[in-house]
């Protein structure tokens, strides 16, 4: 059973989705270069690491075995399964991160990102989509990661994957990837700044700043 908690906290939860290809990755990585007060949640996933991926840093690697304990146990928020490979986030972590304070970004499928809506309503959630079907097959590509067939099996799923941006909040095109930063960017500092998530915040500021016996 999925752990839930009150979705009330210090800290920004940040939830990025995209198709596969869409630039999710690379806009995870300057927006953490830029806003470096934003932490990156590090998901569990049942598929083999990738060459240069390191464990605890770009994801918790286990078996499937480990992993269905864990969702036994209610220790994920979300979990999916991803091209025949299952991934989740850890609840236990997630919690204390945003009862400290710390904003966190969970980079994450659509299907994540739904179950994170359930628990946490006040999640800001970002849909990221390639410009055209062309450039997404161009940069699946030039990637080099994947087999022909892989590649065209992806592009045959994501047109479902497209259907799911009326879920999110915001949308980015990722047509310009400078201008699809700043956007990102953009989003971030202005949820930050949402009267409620001020009001947490700076409770005793603002609890000084309306006290009627502050002497001036």
């Amino acid at each position: 059973m999925t752990a839930r908690f009150s979705s009330v906290s210090f800290g920004c939860l940040f939830v990025l989705a995209a198709p596969t290809g869409a630039g999710k990755t690379s806009l995870v990585h300057a927006l953490l270069a830029r806003e470096p007060g934003i932490r990156l949640s590090v998901s569990y996933t049942t598929r083999t690491p990738r060459l240069g991926e390191k464990e605890g840093i770009h994801y918790h690697f286990v078996d499937q075995s480990r992993f269905d304990e864990l969702r036994r146990t209610g220790e994920f928020l979300e979990d999916a399964c991803v091209y025949g490979n299952w991934y989740a986030t850890s609840a236990t972590w997630l919690k204390q991160q945003l009862e400290s304070g710390q904003d966190i970004l969970l980079e994450i499928d659509w299907q994540g990102a739904g179950q994170v809506r359930k628990i946490f309503p006040d999640s800001i959630q970002i849909f990221v989509l390639p410009p055209s079907l062309a450039a997404l097959r161009e940069r699946l590509e030039k990637r080099g990661q994947d087999s022909v067939d892989v590649i065209e099996r992806r592009l045959a799923m994501v047109r479902e994957e497209f259907r799911h941006y009326v879920d999110f909040d915001y949308v980015i095109i990722n047509q310009d990837f400078t201008a699809a930063s700043n956007d990102l960017a953009a989003i971030v500092r202005s949820a930050r700044l949402l009267a409620p998530r001020q009001r947490v915040r700076h409770a005793s500021l603002l609890r000084e700043l309306i006290s009627p016996n502050i002497e001036d």
